[in-house]
């Protein structure tokens, strides 16, 4: 429903456009495609695995590394696996739970609007985390807005019960996602892999 009134405003500004040159109101017909396109939201086959971790978002992993977690997450000072997954502006951006758990901190920081896909953009962009209780510790999901997107959208609250890919949130127009998990974590994926929102298993 939050893209509602973005597939209606291109379909009005088409219509204007039409009133000066035909060609520019078809142009904005595939505009407004585009839209209603990237605020789809599939159901997803999740594997209800406690043991497993599975990918918050549909994109590209970006990276995977030991990374201290952001400070307002207050998962400690020390490094965890940071796997990162990018969304480019043809990715679904239904952001869904890595694992199933209690909410327990919810953290949002206004910041800047870097590319995404830059490493340095975990720390200096704005950004939304969350930390889920899981069946083995706790785990920091961050939604990281990007060059292009300007609004993060976060449904779920503390104290909330989540089940692995259930929906929690969205990113509008060009993101990404960092999952941080605690020692013990492997990964499942490699750099350069496309991952699927609440099938993909990230890491073990």
């Amino acid at each position: 429903r939050e893209g509602w009134k973005f597939v209606a405003g291109f379909f009005v500004v088409s219509l204007l456009l039409g009133l000066l040159w035909t060609p520019l109101m078809w142009i904005g017909f595939v505009l407004t495609a585009w839209c209603a396109y990237f605020f789809r939201d599939p159901e997803r086959l999740t594997p209800q695995d406690d043991a497993l971790v599975i990918s918050p978002a549909d994109g590209r992993v970006s990276a995977i590394a030991l990374m201290t977690p952001p400070v307002e997450l207050e998962l400690g000072d020390q490094p965890m696996l940071r796997i990162s997954v990018f969304m480019n502006v043809f990715n679904c951006h239904v952001n869904r739970a890595p694992m199933r758990g209690r909410i327990t901190r919810v953290a949002y920081r206004a910041g800047k609007f870097l590319n995404a896909d830059l490493d340095k953009a975990s720390q200096e962009n704005e950004r939304n985390g969350l930390v889920i209780d899981s069946a083995h510790g706790q785990i920091g999901v961050v939604q990281i807005a990007g060059l292009v997107a300007r609004r993060i959208l976060c449904w779920s609250t503390m104290n909330d019960h989540l089940d692995a890919g259930e929906r929690f949130g969205l990113i509008r127009f060009g993101s990404r996602l960092d999952v941080f998990l605690p020692a013990g974590a492997q990964p499942r994926v490699s750099v350069g892999q496309t991952a699927i929102a609440g099938e993909t298993v990230l890491a073990e």
